[in-house]
C-alpha cells in the first residue's frame, strides 16, 4: 500500500474520539441540546462509532453513523454488534448523504467537513435537517492566514484541499442557508493533553503508521498557535 495518510493512521489504529477534545468534549456538546429517545440523529463520519454509541447509551435516541472508510465501518459495526446497540450503519459519502429531505433533528459532524468537499457537505447536511434541526460539529480552524509553505505542509499532512479561518466557516454556513450561527473557540487548543483516545488495532498495521503518529505529534507542537478547532452550532 503506497503512501499511507493519517487517515490509514485512524483507521488502522482504530482511534475512537480521534477529534480534538476528544469524547469528553463531545458529552459537553450534546448535553447543551434538547436531544431525546425521539430523536432522529445522523452521526456523519462516525469513525469507530464512539459519538454514536454514546447517543444510544445515553438518550435512547434513533442513532445512524454514516462512515466511508471501510476499516472504520467494520470497527463500528463490531461496537455496536458487542454491545447490542441497534444503530443503523452506513457506508457512504457525506456529499451524497442516502436520506430524504427533512430526515434527521440532529447531524454531528466531528473532524469531517474539513477533510471533504465543504459547499457539498453542508449543503447535503442542510437538505436532510428537518425545519428547525440543528448541525453540531467539530472542525479543523487556523487562528492566523499562513503562507503558502506552512499550508503545504499542513495540507499535504492531513490530505485536506482548503484550511479555514472562523470567518471562512462563517460564510460557508451562511451561504448553505443556516441561521443562529454559533462559533466557539475551545480552550485549551489542540497540543494541550487530550484525554487519552481509546484503541482498537488492526491486527495488520504497517510499522509507518508509527512514522505518521510521529508526524501528527510534530504539526501539532509546530503550528500549536495556529492549528485549532471550532465548535460549530446552527439551526436550520
Amino acid at each position: 500500500m503506497g503512501n499511507l495518510t493519517y487517515f490509514d493512521f485512524l483507521a488502522k489504529f482504530g482511534v475512537g474520539g480521534a477529534h480534538p477534545g476528544g469524547i469528553l468534549l463531545t458529552q459537553d456538546i450534546l448535553s447543551k441540546e434538547k436531544i431525546n429517545d425521539q430523536s432522529v440523529i445522523l452521526d456523519a463520519g462516525c469513525g469507530t462509532g464512539q459519538t454514536a454509541a454514546y447517543l444510544y447509551q445515553h438518550y435512547k435516541a434513533n442513532v445512524i453513523g454514516l462512515e466511508i472508510n471501510p476499516i472504520m465501518v467494520e470497527k463500528a459495526k463490531s461496537r455496536f454488534d458487542k454491545l447490542q446497540f441497534p444503530i443503523s450503519l452506513i457506508h457512504g459519502s457525506i456529499e451524497e448523504i442516502p436520506f430524504a429531505d427533512q430526515t434527521f433533528d440532529f447531524i454531528i459532524s466531528e473532524s469531517v467537513l474539513a477533510f471533504v468537499n465543504k459547499p457539498k457537505a453542508l449543503n447535503e447536511f442542510y437538505r436532510v435537517l428537518k425545519k428547525g434541526g440543528r448541525l453540531l460539529a467539530n472542525e479543523m480552524t487556523i487562528n492566523r492566514p499562513v503562507n503558502k509553505q506552512e499550508a503545504a505542509e499542513i495540507m499535504n499532512f492531513y490530505a485536506v484541499d482548503t484550511l479555514l479561518l472562523e470567518d471562512d466557516w462563517m460564510r460557508l454556513l451562511q451561504a448553505a442557508g443556516f441561521r443562529q450561527i454559533e462559533i466557539q473557540t475551545q480552550i485549551p487548543p489542540l497540543s494541550h493533553g487530550n484525554q487519552t483516545p481509546e484503541f482498537n488495532f488492526s491486527t495488520n498495521f504497517e510499522p509507518e503508521l508509527f512514522h505518521i503518529l510521529n508526524e501528527h505529534g510534530n504539526i501539532v507542537i509546530k503550528y500549536q498557535d495556529t492549528l485549532s478547532y471550532r465548535v460549530i452550532t446552527v439551526t436550520k
